[in-house]
């Protein structure tokens, strides 16, 4: 009796595999994307007006909670920087909205998809000029002008069939769950820090571009990103440490200092077709520091 019992059984978890299977093939039809601006292939499962969507809901679940500086210079300037790297990416199906967030303890930014952008004060120190602004401010609009929100969102659900689909095919008897799960990370399934860097990088590349073409020198972005880094240009990871130099690069979801310094004065060139420098009005830098 077991064994009749076993083999409609066996038939029923390899009919699973070859549904899950074929359900991730069209899936990856449907969802291959370039990415603009460097027709890297992208895996994106989500619609654009779904992901806007859902940009708007995250915005308005931050503003909350979140407390906004009361400081009308600051938010004058963080708009005007905004405004004009919204008219260089050109995307007008965005409504954009910029705010400054108070939290001096907190260094960082984020750009939604619809144009939602949130600066938090604590980053200010480290932009110091309009231009430094502008550097932080167009590396976030290029992550949501490239979609990688969307991107990673579509890497879990690859990630989830992927291991469901390992899963049931070790049921059937084709192979140990636990090789198979291993055999998924070293082609990069279930693994999200290449695909991050790749991102960082990519948002350095667009970035740089963007605020060239608002009217930002893109030479600026390379004492910015030093003063993040807490060195003098020649001496990130020598005598000049912080904390992030600790961790080696290949386990850091951002790209090194050097490398990404490095990076940005290879792409100078390129991105210098695109300035044309527009006069800066009211700018103090000491508001910033």
């Amino acid at each position: 009796m077991a064994y009749f019992s076993f083999r409609p059984r066996l038939a029923h978890d390899r009919t699973v595999v070859r549904s899950i299977c074929l359900g991730l093939v069209c899936m990856l039809a449907m969802a291959c994307h370039k990415a603009p601006g460097t027709a890297r292939d992208q895996l994106i499962y989500i619609s654009e007006e779904k992901e806007i969507a859902l940009g708007l809901t995250a915005f308005r679940e931050v503003l909350k909670s979140a407390p906004l500086s009361k400081d009308p210079e600051v938010t004058l300037m963080v708009n005007r920087v905004g405004q004009r790297i919204a008219k260089a990416a050109n995307k007008p199906e965005y409504v954009w909205e910029f705010v400054v967030i108070d939290d001096p303890d907190q260094i960082n930014a984020f750009a939604l998809p619809g144009g939602k952008v949130a600066i938090f004060s604590g980053i200010l120190q480290y932009t110091q000029t309009e231009a430094g602004l502008a550097t932080v401010m167009a590396h976030e609009v290029a992550h949501a002008l490239q979609r990688h929100g969307a991107e990673r969102y579509s890497r879990g659900i690859l990630e989830q069939i992927g291991q469901i689909g390992a899963l049931a095919g070790a049921a059937a008897g084709g192979v140990d769950p636990g090789v198979a799960i291993g055999a998924m990370s070293a082609y990069g399934v279930g693994v999200a820090l290449p695909n991050s860097r790749g991102q960082e990088t990519e948002a350095d590349f667009i970035g740089l571009q963007l605020m060239a073409k608002a009217g930002y020198d893109p030479h600026e972005a390379v004492p910015f990103w030093e003063r993040m880094s807490g060195c003098p240009r020649k001496m990130i990871g020598k005598f000049c440490f912080r904390s992030q130099n600790a961790i080696p690069e290949f386990l850091s979801t951002h790209p090194s200092d050097v490398t990404r310094i490095n990076q940005i004065e290879a792409w100078i060139p390129q991105a210098m077709r695109f300035y044309r420098p527009e006069p800066i009005e009211n700018t103090k830098p000491s508001i910033l520091q």
